[in-house]
């Protein structure tokens, strides 16, 4: 490695620091300040609870919290493959949340936005391996959401 490599290697923090970077979990970092703070809204179906599970495992629960998370979720099926017979035998599955953190003080919806993903599965197998296998996609969804939700909360701008 060359000296002027580690040079700029060595100022990289530098650089990140000027230009507003703060560690999520560093003091003042959005990582501590919804940690155990934020309270996501009571699922209706069987997609926004795992949804919220996950949320809750990321963000912590709280007894009093300082946010509030509405979540609106969507799913839709689409079948992708099919054999001669014309039966499907791949399934996508398209998933959209619309969502907006709230400060529970004041009310004023700190941030908000839309996340989308998808998974697949197959449907070759007994009828309970497509459903093992569909439920299991579900799951894999929700996570992907609400790690892509974590995310964006993460990189929000709380203060504004």
């Amino acid at each position: 490695m060359s000296l002027p490599s580690r040079r700029l290697f060595l100022l990289a923090p530098l650089a990140l620091a000027a230009c507003g970077f703060r560690p999520v979990y560093g003091p003042g970092g959005n990582g501590t300040a919804l940690q155990n703070n934020v309270l996501v809204d009571a699922p209706n179906d069987r997609n926004s609870y795992l949804l919220t599970r996950t949320l809750e495992e990321r963000l912590g629960r709280s007894a009093t919290p300082s946010y509030a998370l509405a979540l609106t979720v969507l799913t839709l099926e689409d079948g992708l493959a099919t054999d001669t017979f014309g039966n499907t035998q791949r399934f996508d599955i398209l998933g959209t949340v619309d969502y907006a953190l709230r400060d529970v003080a004041s009310g004023r919806i700190v941030t908000s936005g839309q996340v989308e993903n998808f998974t697949g599965y197959s449907t070759t197998g007994t009828t309970v391996a497509t459903l093992a296998s569909q439920q299991d996609a579900q799951v894999r969804l929700m996570t992907i959401l609400a790690d892509q939700i974590v995310t964006r909360l993460y990189a929000a701008d709380l203060s504004a």
